[in-house]
């Protein structure tokens, strides 16, 4: 009994301390990350704390839209490599101070994740920064209302300035081939149309912070145009669009083909069936053979000599019995007319 108590306050020391080391590297976490909002067209500075001597600094930035910044100070050259970093972000040098980043005149370009990591006589230290960009807008006697559900969406009162945050744009083509257009997180909600023109289904969805989402489909296509369609967004913070080609959608075309070759080899089926039964049904009739033409005999004078040969024989037997029935009359004195026995 006592060894079982001790295993259960074992166990139960292991998943405190566990516990209380979650919580530890969760606030370190939070700690080393921070929260930035900035204005279009202002300049911030953001700093990257460590100890002791500096010995190599890397800034990774990773916007919304674009490619990969990177800038990395080397304190043995004293020199900075950059690749695909714009004009307006760089590093920036004050005596008795560490390096640290500085944006100038901030765009929406600029919106993303910014990590700093650094290495030193002391170790290794890590820092986070995530910008988010708004755009401050004069609206006039009043803003687009809140719509049902939409609470979180402020409506401005006359006159007034606002903060907008832009919308991130994205275009694709759903199973039916219709083009899509979402705008996500924009405050207030972006407005989307299509070209060429034609009609469309719009929603909007709200979220906790504010911002909406607006979702577009593009439902008439013909295939009479072009195939590019393009989304256009239009919004406080700036106007963006994207096109793309998916009407028709190819998986429709492919369906549509293989379903045409299968009714074809069908139909060639049946066609071929009908024809064997036909000639099968009409082949187990009876022949009706026709008579051949009929063809006078040729009698040739021996067949008349045969013919004419009974009659003659015939004819002399008779001719031998009337003379013998004569000669007897004759003889016996009786009348020629009569017959013997009459």
């Amino acid at each position: 009994m006592k060894a079982g108590t001790n295993m259960k306050i074992a166990g139960k020391t292991v998943y405190v301390f566990v516990l209380l080391t979650i919580i530890m590297v969760m606030r370190l976490a939070g700690h080393n990350s921070s929260s930035l909002v900035m204005t279009v067209g202002n300049s911030s500075v953001l700093n990257c704390s460590f100890k002791g001597n500096i010995t190599l600094l890397k800034w990774t930035i990773t916007p919304k839209a674009g490619g990969l910044c990177t800038l990395v100070y080397r304190a043995d050259t004293k020199k900075t490599h950059r690749t695909t970093c714009s004009d307006n972000i760089n590093l920036i040098f004050t005596a008795d101070l560490p390096p640290a980043l500085e944006i100038r005149q901030v765009g929406l370009a600029q919106e993303g994740n910014y990590s700093c990591d650094v290495a030193s006589a002391e170790g290794n230290f890590h820092k986070r920064y995530h910008l988010t960009v708004q755009v401050q807008v004069h609206f006039g006697q009043r803003t687009r209302a809140a719509q049902p559900g939409c609470a979180k969406l402020t409506a401005c009162l006359s006159p007034c300035w606002c903060f907008a945050a832009p919308p991130r744009l994205s275009l694709s083509c759903d199973e039916q081939g219709s083009p899509v257009c979402e705008a996500a997180a924009g405050k207030p909600p972006a407005q989307l149309s299509w070209a060429p023109e034609g009609s469309s289904t719009a929603e909007e969805r709200c979220h906790d912070n504010g911002t909406v989402t607006v979702l577009s489909k593009f439902t008439a296509c013909s295939t009479r145009v072009t195939n590019v369609t393009t989304c256009m967004v239009s919004h406080p913070a700036g106007n963006q669009s994207q096109s793309i080609a998916c009407c028709p959608s190819e998986k429709i075309v492919t369906n549509v083909f293989l379903y045409a070759c299968i009714i074809t080899c069908v139909l060639i089926i049946i066609t071929l069936l009908a024809v064997i039964y036909y000639f099968k049904l009409h082949g187990n009739r009876p022949c009706h053979k026709t008579k051949p033409p009929e063809i006078a005999p040729v009698h040739s004078q021996q067949d008349d000599t045969m013919e004419v040969e009974p009659y003659t024989t015939y004819v002399q037997k008779e001719n031998v019995i009337y003379n013998s029935v004569s000669d007897l009359t004759v003889g016996q004195d009786l009348p020629q007319d009569s017959c013997p026995g009459t």
